[in-house]
């Protein structure tokens, strides 16, 4: 009994996640170009006195640009690219680019610093978010890693030699002189997930999440304006200021969830946006969404993400080996936690760390990185169509239950016994 596939000859138990991956993610885009539009086209008529031309449209636009780039970069990975390039020399190439720009960033004191962080690498008048690359690099590096290891290439000291030079050294840079804790929170998680994905010990990992807590909270408590923020988010209103300091941010992210009640304000009625509410188009876009669209349209992001988050695990274990797995694992896990990270920062369930809502927020670096990786993948969901051995295994077990006790056929479709009739 073959195994059951669709008319372009992808197993269902494939095509289905895919689907379902492919429709949150479209789904969850066009979401942010409305609502980009919403919140950004304020901001931009508020420059109207001091610019001579201004185009409500110009930041959708620019977003728009930026899909259609990652759309294309996207489906190039998905059908062009194996997964086994990622096993392959290219994928050190790839870290030492990431690395490279995150150095230029951070390190040689070229990127320009907003917000207490240094993470935008200017070129003319665009910006590239080099850690938003990083978070690829660092999952793909750590899969490959970790199946070498598996695959007893490297002692154990070689090992942690090259997963400290590899793997923790672009963290600490990240953390330390980008001064970006939201990020380096996300790549830890991505590690963290290709581990369990790679069946890594539990006391292994347990030693790793405390090293991890160790270095989080020296980089939260060596750090006067984190210790600040966390201020804030144990009592945004004690600030000194009544709420017009440190804590005005989450104050009127507050404020725009509780005025949206349960259907919202009305599609472009927002009052917070109205330059109330800074980042508004940015880093709490999804403050934005409750307050127009209410509850119920806060509920549906967050069920994409879960639909999201559902079909991604699903490729990742259909996987024919474990080193895919662990790449598209990492990838849906990395993406589904920044984007519940963003949520509990902006509801006040965390504290403000500064990161996009995935495939909604504005920001061209984040979203062609975030649909590169879905373009991964996808690859990953294409190099499982093939059956593996355990199909064929199954397959061949139910061609021997279905014949046992009688002469198999021959190649003309005739028993033995006819042939002896004739």
């Amino acid at each position: 009994m073959a195994i059951q596939r669709d008319k372009r000859g992808a197993p269902a138990h494939i095509m289905g996640p895919r689907i379902i991956l492919l429709l949150s993610v479209l789904a969850l885009m066009l979401i942010g170009f409305v609502m980009i539009y919403s919140t950004s086209a304020v901001i931009t008529l508020a420059k109207a006195g001091t610019e001579v031309a201004v185009d409500p449209m110009a930041e959708t636009l620019n977003q728009i640009k930026f899909a259609v780039a990652g759309v294309i970069l996207a489906l190039i990975i998905w059908k062009f690219v194996p997964v086994s390039l990622w096993r392959s020399n290219a994928v050190w190439v790839i870290w030492a680019v990431a690395f490279a720009l995150l150095v230029i960033t951070a390190v040689a004191g070229v990127g320009d610093e907003e917000w207490g962080a240094r993470r935008w690498l200017m070129i003319g008048s665009a910006s590239l978010q080099a850690s938003e690359f990083a978070k690829i690099a660092l999952v793909l590096v750590a899969a490959r890693l970790f199946t070498d290891f598996r695959e007893g290439q490297y002692t154990v000291l070689v090992f942690f030699a090259l997963v400290g030079l590899l793997v923790l050294a672009p963290v600490l840079i990240i953390l330390g002189p980008q001064s970006d804790l939201g990020t380096a929170m996300i790549c830890v998680v991505g590690i963290l997930a290709v581990m369990w994905l790679g069946e890594v010990p539990l006391r292994t990992m347990l030693i790793v999440i405390g090293v991890v807590v160790a270095l989080g909270l020296v980089g939260i408590f060596g750090s006067s304006y984190r210790r600040d923020r966390l201020m804030v988010f144990m009592n945004p209103w004690n600030d000194g200021e009544g709420g017009f300091g440190t804590g005005f941010q989450l104050i009127h992210s507050l404020y725009a969830l509780s005025g949206g009640g349960l259907f919202g304000v009305g599609l472009g009625n927002s009052h917070e946006k109205y330059l109330y509410l800074t980042q508004a188009d940015t880093d709490f876009i999804f403050a934005i969404i409750g307050e127009e669209l209410g509850l119920v349209g806060a509920a549906v992001v967050i069920a994409l993400f879960l639909l999201f988050l559902y079909a991604g695990t699903r490729i990742a274990q259909s996987s024919p080996d474990n080193f895919g797995t662990m790449v598209a694992g990492g990838c849906t896990i990395m993406i589904a936690f920044q984007a519940f990270l963003n949520i509990a920062m902006v509801i006040g369930w965390f504290p403000v760390v500064g990161k996009p809502l995935p495939f909604i927020s504005s920001g061209g670096s984040s979203l062609v990185a975030m649909l590169i990786m879905v373009g991964i993948i996808l690859s990953v969901s294409r190099g499982a169509e093939a059956p593996t051995i355990y199909d064929r295994r199954r397959a061949d077990l139910r061609v021997v239950r279905a014949t046992n006790g009688a002469p198999p056929p021959s190649r003309g479709g005739r028993s033995s016994s006819s042939r002896g009739r004739r």
